[in-house]
């Protein structure tokens, strides 16, 4: 995710009054001093931190932390061919921003797509679509990739079908990536979680191989050209995706195929960061072809639960000058011994359901941590992404996993896998978190 700071207007008297929040008024200027009283009137209008549930790594499940009809909606995304009889994009891992482009703001959506014909984005997807916007409400169109692929659909800009794409010096497509067959599955090879970004000048997708793929990971790729492509591999991917080999993922994976998967891209000033999932990251060359060499990648500095579930979906927000780690976890219920109901973060357990897919945070003043200890900003929104606006107001994305727990529900399925966002809140320079907007709340400081 790309720093809010960095191509966004943010309003400089809200950043002034975090700094001189955090100072005593005696060290302050008479002048400074005076403008206490309003300062202090201006923190009052942001809403207050809730008290995390305790034990750390209980889940808040309040509807106040649900996307709903008063604080969201779903993107009205142009449909194509295999979405008419729906009605409404089939997505997963909904990725949606806002860059500045030749002065105007420019919206691009993407996420995980399936393959007509087929319910789920597995065992095999047929790639990357975007589709771009001059504002949020739309109208958002496909990007025209006619010029590129006349014959090919609409909005399409990378998938293992375009192998034939390659050429001596320009790897579109990676013996890794291509599909390929087993009696198990039949056709495998999937791509999932993409985030597209625009970062000095230039056009980069970040994506992930997923579990049928014949090596797992994460992997970037620029454009040649505009925002619809023609999008080539980095040269740290020809051979396998970014980071070693681990253990991990389903059993059919093959042995030595499991990479740091989620993979997404970080940006501040002229530097760049891959963030994965495993709590780790990696600095990217100045030429962006690879991440810097190193014998183990960096770790950021958080507060695990006790125990640490599976954790995937990792990005990073910069926003008034803190730092925010995101993370996608299942929360779980199961019967506490006095027959009341728990719902945390626990692993895989006898008696533990899967209920929702959450996002849940962290802060830090720096990128690599300490962060604090995490809080449920989102219920059932987990896999987002956050974002600001070209008016300067925050948005996580949603998608409704229709996987397990609660909205794979036969009632709710219908509803699921959409590319949906919703305003987010912030509680100011003393509080410093970010919630899914909640009903109007008392104003305080932050706590």
């Amino acid at each position: 995710m790309t720093s809010s700071e960095n191509r966004l207007h943010i309003d400089r008297r809200s950043l002034l009054a975090g700094v001189t929040g955090s100072l005593g008024v005696a060290a302050l200027p008479a002048s400074a001093a005076q403008a206490a009283p309003a300062e202090a009137a201006s923190q009052r209008r942001h809403p207050s931190n809730w008290p995390a549930p305790e034990p750390y790594g209980l889940a808040d499940t309040r509807l106040d932390l649900w996307p709903r009809k008063d604080n969201s909606f779903l993107l009205p995304l142009e449909l194509r061919p295999r979405d008419e009889e729906r009605g409404q994009v089939w997505m997963r891992d909904t990725y949606v921003n806002c860059f500045v482009v030749d002065g105007r703001p420019l919206y691009v959506a993407t996420g995980t797509s399936r393959a007509p014909g087929l319910s789920t984005a597995a065992p095999w997807n047929d790639g990357i679509f975007v589709w771009v916007a001059p504002s949020l409400k739309g109208p958002w169109r496909l990007v025209d990739t006619s010029g590129i692929r006349p014959e090919a659909e609409r909005g399409k800009v990378w998938s293992p079908e375009f192998v034939g794409e390659n050429r001596p010096g320009r790897t579109v497509v990676a013996p890794w990536q291509e599909y390929w067959h087993d009696e198990r599955f039949g056709k495998r090879g999937e791509v999932w979680a993409p985030e597209l970004h625009h970062f000095r000048g230039r056009w980069y997708i970040v994506a992930c191989m997923g579990d049928h793929s014949q090596k797992v990971g994460s992997f970037m790729l620029v454009s040649e050209g505009g925002i619809e492509g023609p999008y080539r591999l980095v040269k740290g991917n020809l051979n396998k995706p970014f980071g070693g080999s681990l253990v991990g993922g389903p059993a059919f994976i093959e042995p030595g195929a499991y990479h740091h998967i989620d993979g997404g891209l970080y940006t501040e000033g002229d530097d760049a960061w891959l963030v994965l999932h495993n709590d780790l990251y990696a600095k990217f060359r100045d030429d962006m072809e690879d991440i810097v060499p190193t014998s183990n990648l960096p770790k950021f500095q958080q507060t695990p639960y006790a125990p640490e579930p599976y954790l995937e979906g990792a990005s990073v927000l910069k926003y008034k000058g803190k730092y925010y780690l995101l993370h996608a976890a299942w929360s779980r219920t199961s019967i506490n011994p006095d027959g009341s109901t728990r719902c945390a973060y626990d692993p895989p357990g006898p008696g533990r359901v899967q209920y929702q897919y959450d996002a849940v945070v962290a802060v830090s003043d720096n990128f690599e941590g300490p962060y604090s200890k995490r809080w449920t900003a989102g219920v059932g929104a987990g896999h987002n992404n956050f974002f600001v606006d070209h008016s300067g107001h925050l948005w996580a994305t949603f998608f409704r996993n229709p996987a397990a727990g609660y909205w794979a529900d036969p009632s709710r399925i219908t509803d699921a896998a959409v590319p949906g966002v919703v305003r987010l809140e912030w509680t100011g320079p003393t509080g410093n978190r970010l919630y899914v907007q909640r009903q109007k709340q008392a104003c305080t400081t932050g706590g």
